[in-house]
């Protein structure tokens, strides 16, 4: 069972606007495109189908479905990154509507879709249930929906936990990694959808070394660009050189580097 515990979400949404404006999720999102092309494959998107991508970002997932032959619509509310994610559509010559709208509020009718999917996106939405009912109610009966979202065992949910020890999150924010957890998620949509199952995959990652994670992550990634932006010389070194440890602690060493598996689930669901 969830219950919302967040005293003004309009509030608490404008605030995790801000971090995802912050920094340059570009350079990150680059990183993120076979789990965005998992959750695709996963919605068995087909030609033809109407498809909305919830808090996608710089695209990638729209654009995966749209290469299926989809009508595919996208929603985010950092502006930036959905003029990064038009020019990728118009470079790759793709169609994909992309409007500017938090998870919470869709400006679109009851049903007006054959498959919803989010992928590492609708997670950190301001208000967990809120984002759930709307996306139940946009997806018509029998449609699909499928969500992917970090665990908390994996190494981004490490990652994101690292940075709430150094930063406290807003008032009333929820961890964005319960969604990588089916009976979260489950709760989440009640019995609006059917037939929920899941399952989890491991996205490996490479980098030159742990401190060229750290370094990549403080200078682009939202949560850890600006919560370091928060800190003094001091705190950031420290949480700097907690980020070392964490990759440290999950690496494995390659000729080239060290590698990392940071995991992540698929859930997916019918909607009733």
């Amino acid at each position: 069972m969830t219950t919302s515990t967040i005293g003004d979400p309009v509030a608490l949404r404008a605030k995790q606007q801000q971090v995802w404006s912050s920094g340059d999720y570009n350079r990150i999102a680059a990183l993120t495109v076979p789990v965005n092309e998992a959750t695709v494959a996963a919605a068995a998107v087909v030609p033809s189908e109407r498809v909305l991508d919830i808090a996608t970002g710089t695209g990638h997932a729209a654009l995966a479905a749209a290469r299926q032959g989809a009508a595919v619509t996208a929603i985010d509310y950092v502006p930036a990154l959905l003029d990064i994610a038009r020019d990728r559509a118009a470079a790759e010559h793709v169609d994909v509507d992309f409007i500017e709208a938090p998870a919470e509020v869709l400006p679109f009718g009851n049903g007006a879709f054959d498959v919803g999917i989010s992928t590492i996106g609708i997670m950190f939405a301001a208000d967990h249930e809120q984002a759930a009912r709307e996306l139940t109610r946009v997806v018509s009966p029998a449609g699909r929906i499928v969500v992917t979202s970090w665990t908390a065992e994996g190494f981004v949910g490490g990652m994101l936990a690292t940075v709430g020890r150094h930063v406290s999150p807003p008032a009333g924010a929820r961890p964005a990694t319960l969604w990588g957890s089916q009976d979260y998620v489950e709760g989440l949509f009640g019995d609006r959808v059917c037939s929920i199952s899941s399952r989890c995959a491991t996205l490996t990652v490479r980098f030159a070394d742990a401190t060229a994670f750290a370094d990549l992550f403080l200078g682009y990634y939202g949560p850890t660009f600006s919560a370091a932006a928060k800190l003094d010389e001091q705190g950031r070194e420290a949480l700097r050189a907690d980020l070392i440890e964490l990759a440290t602690s999950r690496q494995r060493p390659t000729a080239g580097g060290i590698e990392i598996d940071w995991e992540y689930r698929i859930v997916e669901g019918v909607r009733s």
